[in-house]
């Protein structure tokens, strides 16, 4: 008998958890594989706290510091067993922590007859709450994810039928548009904004810009995320142009723009995009650095003249044979001269996190209709077929926000 057969059955078997646990040694690692367990049994009961959270706006609340328990009950408008189960919860996931009140707060000694349940209680940030707190693209991730939980109700109907309407196919609406089916309401996704059918030039010049506001929003607010990793890892000052395709309201150029100011700036995305993309540029007093092109990956050819274009969050939301268009016209784009590609975006089997790229975009994606994370493996073979060389993957210190690879356009 092979040792996984074996292993399955001793860990299937009561009698084997019960002698693990009778040895002081092996007991700490059959807490740790149970408390693993059971928090996979409870995730979602820990998302919805964090939602409740998010969505009361408490985190935001305590910013400035810790509230009495009693002043954040009223800002609430919770009833006293609400409050409870809501404060407890958070505390236990570390998004609040009780604090000691404020120095001169507490004046008055408790009256002889009080106890000590009776004295003020504070709470404050706790450790993950203040990491939400100063990010507010997490929070705008949070409360999309309505949507992705409604979507993952029944995850064996999903799974059963793909093509069903969902709302996460509703709110990117440039995917319905990709599989022939009419829009109604926001589409083409700022990871992908450039995205629409590959048929008729029409479909994505038709989006409009109330269409593509949701989307960009969301994708504008997460997209400092991404852009304080790829700043990290590659260095952008040997590079004269960056062309960004796809790059939604800018959120990417205007954080590269401010770390490398000798930089010229390109943009190119639907027509819809682009138009929101220079009001909110223009806002920053960015314009004069930049070119707007509004097109089609699929149906007008990529502007040229930058040494160095980039994919952010855009590939993993199409198929493979929608990827290799994009990238044949990202190779075409830069091969006047010769140039990079970076590609960043989540990755499949990325050590440390196979359960971002595997678990939770697999279930994303499949409720939005379209595309998969891949492997950078997978990633390169695409390259190589569409033309480029030299491809590698380039480290971030958190490859969690995001992957990232670069390739070689040579001249021709």
């Amino acid at each position: 008998m092979n040792w996984p057969i074996l292993r399955d059955r001793l860990l299937a078997s009561p009698r084997f958890h019960r002698w693990v646990l009778a040895i002081p040694g092996l007991r700490s690692i059959a807490r740790l594989q149970s408390r693993r367990l059971f928090d996979l049994v409870a995730g979602f009961s820990y998302s919805q706290v964090l939602l409740s959270c998010v969505e009361l706006r408490l985190f935001e609340r305590l910013a400035a510091g810790p509230c009495r328990t009693t002043e954040l009950q009223r800002q609430l408008g919770l009833n006293d067993r609400s409050f409870e189960v809501l404060t407890r919860a958070a505390v236990a996931l570390e998004l609040l922590e009780w604090r000691t009140a404020p120095a001169g707060e507490i004046s008055a000694k408790p009256a002889a007859d009080a106890s000590i349940a009776d004295a003020p209680q504070w709470l404050g940030l706790g450790m993950l709450g203040a990491v939400v707190a100063g990010n507010k693209a997490i929070s705008a991730m949070v409360m999309h994810h309505k949507s992705v939980y409604q979507d993952l109700a029944d995850p064996v109907a999903l799974l059963r039928d793909p093509s069903k309407t969902t709302q996460l196919r509703e709110y990117w609406a440039y995917t319905r548009e990709s599989m022939g089916e009419p829009t109604q309401s926001s589409p083409s996704s700022p990871s992908s904004p450039s995205n629409q059918s590959s048929a008729p030039k029409a479909a994505g010049a038709a989006l409009t810009l109330q269409q593509v506001s949701d989307y960009s929003e969301l994708m504008a607010a997460s997209q400092p995320l991404v852009a304080e990793q790829v700043l990290a890892a590659y260095d952008f000052s040997k590079h004269r142009c960056l062309l960004d395709m796809g790059g939604g309201q800018g959120a990417f150029l205007s954080a590269v723009a401010k770390a490398h100011p000798q930089l010229r700036l390109m943009l190119f995305d639907l027509p819809a995009v682009v138009q929101k993309a220079r009001s909110v540029l223009a806002d920053e007093g960015l314009t004069g650095r930049m070119t707007f092109h509004g097109g089609s990956f699929f149906s007008d050819p990529v502007p040229t003249g930058a040494d160095l274009s980039s994919l952010v969050r855009v590939l993993y939301d199409h198929s493979d044979e929608r990827v290799m268009t994009i990238l044949k016209s990202a190779r075409r784009a830069l091969s006047a001269q010769g140039g990079w590609l970076l590609l960043a975006e989540p990755m499949s089997g990325t050590p440390g996190a196979e359960a971002m790229g595997d678990a939770y975009f697999g279930l994303y994606l499949l409720a939005m209709g379209k595309g998969r994370a891949r492997t950078p493996q997978e990633l390169a073979r695409l390259l190589n077929q569409a033309g480029f060389t030299r491809i590698e993957a380039v480290p971030t210190r958190l490859p969690l926000q995001t992957g990232l690879m670069r390739a070689y356009a040579p001249v021709g």
